[in-house]
């Protein structure tokens, strides 16, 4: 198995692409910690995962909250005697509009989710990695940060700030032998956001005009990003840091 015993919490894991790595990393061995805001949506993640044989408990937390995150992180810590990998997988966007017609309050919100929350994963599970001599993020972020779509301005620059930030976090922290890598996933309209990228329900024009910008001819799943994600959180990808992988069938060339 590629994680055994790893201990990894997955954030923004109560569904979607979060509920996929969580399945993922504890088919290979992981000791999975679901998070999310959601209760039920979590418990239920976890027990599905249990229920497969694989070792998986649930905590909520918002990961905007800086005594959630840090209760997240020694909750981690208390329960696998150690903490490995973190997976920052929750995220958010506002609805697929003009920039201008983007409230303050959604700006807020977007940036809150998807790059405060690094911010506030990186002050305290460094420690906990420090003390294990090592560890690894994992930072979802996307193809709109690479190479952004209109009508998801404030949306583009947040995941835009979740690569730079990754890139920088990785040269910061290599000595401590903790490494930070990122992946872009193109869109999938399978997730409980894809009527906001899309700016209403995702019919079979919306998936159309999505899907031609995509030369592999399909939409990225959640296996699709969970299996980079192993990758990532792997030894095998000991000597990776301050890389992004586009998961998004060549959308980005």
């Amino acid at each position: 198995m590629r994680v055994k015993d790893k201990s990894i919490i997955v954030t923004g894991s109560g569904g979607g692409i979060g509920e996929g790595i969580a399945h993922r990393l504890a088919e290979e061995g992981a000791k999975v910690i679901v998070n999310d805001i959601a209760a039920d949506r979590g418990e239920k993640v976890a027990a599905a995962i249990r229920a497969k044989g694989g070792q998986a408990t649930f905590f909520a937390a918002d990961v905007t909250q800086s005594a959630d995150v840090k209760a997240l992180v020694e909750t981690a810590v208390q329960r696998h005697g150690k903490l490995d990998v973190v997976v920052n997988n929750a995220g958010w966007t506002h609805r697929n509009r003009p920039a201008l017609e983007v409230s303050e309050e959604e700006f807020d919100r977007v940036y809150a989710i998807n790059m405060k929350s690094i911010y506030l994963s990186t002050i305290h599970a460094v420690p906990a990695f420090r003390a294990n001599k090592g560890g690894v993020f994992i930072n979802i972020a996307s193809t709109a940060g690479v190479r952004p779509r209109p009508g998801l301005t404030w949306y583009n620059g947040s995941k835009g700030a979740v690569i730079t930030t990754s890139k920088s976090l990785a040269a910061e922290l290599g000595p401590d032998n903790i490494r930070v890598n990122c992946i872009n996933p193109v869109f999938n309209p399978d997730t409980g956001l894809s009527a906001e990228f899309a700016g209403g329900p995702v019919d079979e024009a919306r998936r159309a005009k999505f899907l031609a910008t995509i030369p592999l001819g399909r939409f990225s799943t959640a296996l699709d990003v969970a299996n980079a994600c192993l990758y990532l959180a792997s030894d095998e990808a000991a000597f990776i840091s301050g890389v992004c992988i586009e998961v998004d069938g060549a959308r980005c060339v």
